[in-house]
C-alpha cells in the first residue's frame, strides 16, 4: 500500500511539473511589403500584372515567376537599409524582347521587436522610402512611416 502511494506520488509530481506548451501564433512574424497593381488612367481600378516576375539585386532566384497577378507580398532585407528588386512583365506575349523591366528600391531602417519566448524577435522596418524606374507610372506614396502587419496593401503601384 505504501509502495502504491509512494508510485502515484511520484507520477503526480513528474506530472504536474510539466510546462505548458508555447507556440507561436503570430505568422509571419516578420511582415513583408505589399503591393497593390493598379490602372494608371482609372486609377479606383485594380489591374492583373502579366507574366511578372520579380528578382532581388545580387540574387540568382526569381521572387515570382511569370505570374499573373495583382498584388504581391515582398521581403525586405533586414541586413541592410536598402532592398533593391528588378521587376519584369510582359503583358503582350511571351517573347524576351517584349518585356519591360523596371527597378523599384526600398530604402528602410529595421528594429527588433520582442515578440514571445516561441516568436523569438521579428523586425519592424521604419522610415521607408521607395523610389522607381521604368514602366511603373507611380506609387501611392514614397514614404511609409512603419510597416508593422500585413493586413493590406502599404503601396499602390500604379502602371
Amino acid at each position: 500500500m505504501k509502495k502504491n502511494i509512494l508510485l502515484l506520488f511520484i507520477c503526480f509530481v513528474g506530472l504536474s511539473s510539466c510546462e505548458k506548451d508555447d507556440f507561436c501564433v503570430q505568422n509571419p512574424v516578420t511582415p513583408r511589403l505589399i503591393l497593390s497593381f493598379y490602372d494608371k488612367d482609372d486609377t479606383s481600378l485594380k489591374k492583373k500584372a502579366q507574366r511578372f516576375s520579380m528578382i532581388a539585386q545580387g540574387k540568382t532566384d526569381s521572387l515570382f515567376k511569370s505570374i499573373t497577378t495583382d498584388s504581391i507580398a515582398i521581403p525586405l532585407n533586414s541586413l541592410a537599409n536598402e532592398t533593391i528588386y528588378t521587376l519584369k512583365m510582359n503583358d503582350v506575349d511571351n517573347i524576351a524582347v517584349n518585356n519591360k523591366i523596371a527597378t523599384l528600391t526600398i530604402k528602410h531602417n529595421s528594429e527588433d521587436d520582442y515578440v514571445s519566448r516561441s516568436c523569438g524577435y521579428r523586425i519592424v522596418f521604419k522610415d521607408i522610402n521607395l523610389t522607381h524606374t521604368s514602366w511603373i507610372d507611380n506609387l501611392s506614396t514614397s514614404t511609409i512611416t512603419n510597416i508593422n502587419d500585413q493586413t493590406k496593401a502599404h503601396v499602390q503601384v500604379y502602371y
